[in-house]
């Protein structure tokens, strides 16, 4: 069956699908890059509220800044922008119809139209999932005010290339008109996301109009959100399962049986209200966030290098494989732990072994290699700032240290058995070139400044990761991975 509107009555008995009449939906929210994650996680809360006859105010707009958003704007526009969501259990699998995005921007060079969408005074918040890495921070956490985009936006500001330079460009439209600013809202694994978001918008429209900068910086609220589910990406097996469940979908979403979301309550035009379908809404937003980003997060790129090289494809296969697994439960316990407050309800020993249990579910097949993707970013927002608390306190630094080996071994382009790591980074190539420096002078790594700034200069670490780099390549990653594990 096509998923479509006309079509949701017909489709399979056992597949849940909207209870509210579509057509009454209005908008309220514009996200962008709306990937699987948005459409399984803050999609399906708003879906969830307007189940409950809440919220048909708040309908998504999609929308996207780069051309490759254009292919999935086509895929959700031509079924009506319903997706299928399907819930993969160890207990059994279900799945839902979503149905709280209305519309999709056109994607088009210099952003018009997406400009002039969020220019509409409907629009009161407008979120973001652009990656960890897409938000224009030196390796200190400042604004990189030398990046091209944003050079160029700053040069062109009514022709924007970026999502932050669009946001800039609509804000000050609205200013113009009158209009009240919205909420922008990050939707990304970034430790103070709101605080991130509002550093780049600011900055970027101080670039080319202070005065707008002011407006923004005494008008819009930047809250800060901590968001959770695993969340594979959509291929041949996604596409496969959702017709086996008789759904003609060109772009389901698999996820596991787990989601959070919380959230600062700042919000200057209003939101829906969340809390009813389970979000948290606290003054604690960066316990949770630190909680999340240094156990799961960082825990991901604790076992997805060494899973790359011993070429075991899924998380579920890392964490069950003997040495990996034993890798993950001593970092974390002996060096992540100590650098995490507990929140309500959570100790960080309890944390971990929720983690654990939810990277070891099978049905969740998401593979180590989208996990190690824009390692870069991941290693340098997830594992470094960890890294940084431990030096600081004295504490242990030798797994974080052979993570850190690890992740320059797998970037030398060739797993253990000698096949060949296909490009998995957007700098991919000087990490290949650093890589195969520091076979030989370890330190070339560290020497990366975007990604480690000072670190290189700290004996301690330094020293360990010399250390594990040599050893694995000596000995190999098996041999490295026993001595820390079995010390």
């Amino acid at each position: 069956m096509k998923l479509n509107e006309k079509n949701l009555a017909a489709l399979p008995e056992g597949i849940a699908r909207p209870g509210y009449d579509r057509a009454r939906l209005t908008a309220g929210i514009v996200h962008i890059g709306l990937g699987n994650f948005h459409r399984a996680h803050q999609a399906w809360y708003l879906h969830r509220l307007m189940q409950q006859g809440l919220a048909h105010d708040w309908a998504i707009v999609g929308a996207g800044v780069r051309p490759q958003d254009e292919a999935m704007r086509r895929r959700l526009a031509a079924q009506d922008y319903l997706t299928t969501l399907i819930e993969l259990d160890p207990s059994g699998r279900s799945a839902e119809v979503i149905g709280s995005m209305i519309d999709y921007v056109p994607v088009e060079e210099g952003n018009g139209p997406l400009i002039a969408r969020m220019s509409r005074p409907d629009i009161r918040i407008v979120s973001l999932t652009v990656t960890e890495g897409g938000y224009f921070t030196t390796a200190s956490g400042g604004f990189d005010a030398s990046h091209d985009d944003i050079r160029h936006d700053a040069a062109n500001p009514s022709r924007p290339r970026t999502a932050f330079g669009a946001i800039v460009a609509a804000l000050a439209a609205r200013r113009a008109a009158g209009h009240a600013p919205f909420t922008v809202q990050s939707c990304d694994n970034l430790q103070g996301n709101g605080h991130v978001t509002r550093q780049t918008v600011v900055s970027l429209a101080r670039l080319s109009d202070p005065e707008l900068a002011d407006w923004i910086e005494a008008n819009v609220t930047f809250p800060d959100s901590m968001v959770d589910c695993i969340v594979p990406a959509t291929g041949p097996h996604e596409l496969a399962l959702v017709r086996e469940m008789g759904i003609e979908d060109d772009a389901p979403v698999t996820h596991e049986n787990f989601r959070q979301w919380v959230i600062e309550d700042a919000f200057c035009a209003g939101r829906p209200p969340w809390e009813k379908v389970g979000a948290t809404l606290t003054e604690r937003v960066q316990d949770y966030e630190t909680m999340k980003i240094r156990i799961l997060n960082a825990g991901h790129q604790v076992i997805v290098n060494a899973g790359e090289l011993l070429d075991t494809r899924t998380i579920s296969a890392t964490i069950a494989h003997p040495l990996i697994g034993a890798l993950f439960r001593k970092v974390e316990h002996e060096e992540i732990v100590p650098h995490v407050r507990p929140v309500p309800g959570m100790t960080p020993e309890a944390y971990v072994d929720l983690i654990e249990r939810r990277f070891s579910n099978p049905e969740i097949v998401d593979t180590t290699r989208r996990v190690a993707f824009d390692g870069a970013s991941r290693h340098r927002g997830f594992v470094l700032p960890i890294l940084r608390d431990a030096l600081a306190a004295g504490g242990s630094i030798e797994g974080l240290s052979l993570v850190e080996a690890l992740w320059a071994r797998m970037c030398a382009g060739t797993r253990e058995d000698g096949s060949p790591i296909e490009p998995n980074d957007p700098i991919w190539e000087s990490l290949t070139a650093a890589a195969a420096a520091a076979r030989t002078r370890p330190a070339a790594w560290l020497e990366q400044a975007a990604i480690y700034g000072d670190l290189a200069e700290n004996a301690r670490f330094a020293e360990a990761f010399t250390r594990w780099l040599t050893m694995i390549w000596d000995k190999g990653t098996v041999a490295a991975l026993e001595a820390y594990t079995r010390a």
